[in-house]
């Protein structure tokens, strides 16, 4: 029996990975360049961060509850559950008030705006492909170990 493993095409891994570094660097530009004070320039890079970071557990965490559901087992506590959306959406609202409050230029706050959406969207589709990849490296040795353990029984 030939059992299939779908894996991301090497384009496809390019282009998730050139996204997420645009997007980065993107973000990057545009808070090294902040007008206004420090502490606002501050603020928004650790909102930036706070967002990142809640994006790929989120990611996790949905990931890991779909598989749990699909085996029939239990997922993550309840308690978890609420701590990761509850992150997500405080990363959220706070680095999108903490940006809507800033006193810039409009265009400016647009750009800023678009980048951070455009980094969080990239994180969750790099999750995706990092798990997807894992999840096939994990099936392409469960594989290879029952090959193998065939082949010694034989």
């Amino acid at each position: 029996m030939q059992v299939l493993i779908q894996r991301d095409s090497s384009a496809w891994q390019l282009q998730v990975w050139a996204s997420f570094l645009i997007a980065v660097f993107l973000c990057g530009v545009g808070l090294a360049y902040l007008p206004g004070q420090d502490l606002d320039r501050a603020f928004m890079v650790m909102g930036y961060f706070f967002c990142l970071s809640a994006a790929f557990v989120l990611a996790k965490f949905v990931r890991d509850s779909e598989k749990a559901r699909q085996e029939r087992r239990p997922a993550d506590t309840p308690m978890f559950k609420v701590v990761v959306w509850s992150g997500f959406f405080l990363a959220m609202v706070l680095t999108g008030w903490g940006l809507a409050r800033m006193d810039i230029n409009v265009t400016y706050k647009a750009f800023l705006l678009v980048s951070w959406l455009y980094l969080i969207t990239c994180t969750f589709t790099l999750a995706k492909m990092l798990r997807d990849r894992h999840e096939a490296d994990l099936a392409e040795a469960r594989m290879q170990g029952r090959a193998q353990r065939d082949a010694e029984a034989a």
